[in-house]
């Protein structure tokens, strides 16, 4: 077994795996292969695999998992993203744009704040869908606003904060959509940003260090992998575009304190060896950015 000392980062960045990465896997043991990796928390997806939020055993599944997250040391997020959850025949459908059945999304997203509750996690992670077919610029900024303000208030009753994420090929795609919609909801203190790094390559015009510079006053959650300009496909480390030493020292810079998940969830056939490698990348990448930034000297500022 790997020591978990041995893996701590440089730059007191705190690195996690997201468990739909490792769709081939039990939930325990997903979370015993992380541990041992050195992994110290889990970006712990929703889905019928691993934690379904319909289970009529739920609660002493929580009970269950709070005990074995705390026996390994592992924190985590609460991630909404599971493909099928909701209807078995279109992927991430409904959303909270979706009119009537908007309500069903609406319901899974409590359910999760209810579990990060449960299980004393402070985040839940999601996005907004895509817009149908139809339906106006104005309706979706109407309908996604309606939703948000629901969820937002109800995630503050319950002292979970939410985290919104730009997701390529959906309605709210980018760091100035993000904006809007934060500005919409009037900039409430419970609704902050999931930041995918990936995303900022393939999306945003600034360089990705920048994306994280201006994300940080409403950064609450942080995803990373490889990727290309303009091509929405998550890869290992090292086979895309993005130079990490500076995202991570930007990370470090911001007084980031949050979980830095890998998100591959497109790798469960490799996910121990993925997992091993992708730990080994980062933690090189934390190590160089550690030494090249004076002003981080081996911790955050």
């Amino acid at each position: 077994m790997t020591s978990r000392t041995t893996r701590i980062p440089a730059l007191g960045l705190r690195f996690g795996y997201g468990t739909n990465g490792f769709g081939d896997h039990s939930l325990d043991d997903a979370l015993a292969v992380l541990a041992d990796l050195g992994y110290q928390g889990v970006g712990l997806t929703l889905d019928h695999r691993h934690l379904d939020p319909f289970a009529p055993d739920l609660p002493r599944r929580l009970t269950r998992l709070a005990a074995r997250l705390d026996a390994l040391g592992l924190t985590a997020v609460i991630e909404t993203g599971g493909r099928y959850l909701l209807d078995p025949r279109r992927k991430h459908h409904p959303t909270l744009l979706s009119g009537e059945g908007a309500a069903l999304r609406v319901d899974l997203l409590r359910r999760a704040v209810l579990i990060a509750a449960d299980l004393d996690v402070r985040v839940v992670s999601f996005w907004s869908g895509q817009a149908p077919p139809g339906l106006s610029e104005a309706q979706a900024w109407d309908r996604l606003t309606a939703g948000c303000e629901e969820l937002t208030a109800y995630a503050a009753a319950h002292g979970v904060t939410l985290g919104f994420e730009p997701e390529p090929g959906m309605f709210v795609d980018t760091l100035d959509r993000f904006d809007a919609l934060r500005r919409r909801l009037g900039e409430p203190e419970a609704f902050r940003l999931t930041l995918d790094i990936g995303h900022c390559r393939c999306l945003e015009p600034q360089p990705v260090a920048e994306c994280v510079r201006r994300a940080g006053p409403h950064l609450v959650n942080v995803q990373i992998e490889d990727m290309k300009r303009g091509d929405h496909t998550h890869l290992e480390f090292g086979t895309g575009e993005i130079a990490f030493p500076p995202v991570l020292a930007a990370l470090a810079e911001v007084g980031y304190d949050g979980l830095v998940g890998v998100e591959l969830p497109r790798h469960s056939h490799d996910a121990p060896e993925t997992a091993r490698r992708s730990i080994e990348f980062l933690t090189r990448a934390a190590t160089t950015a550690a030494l090249s930034v004076p002003s981080v000297p081996g911790g955050r500022r």
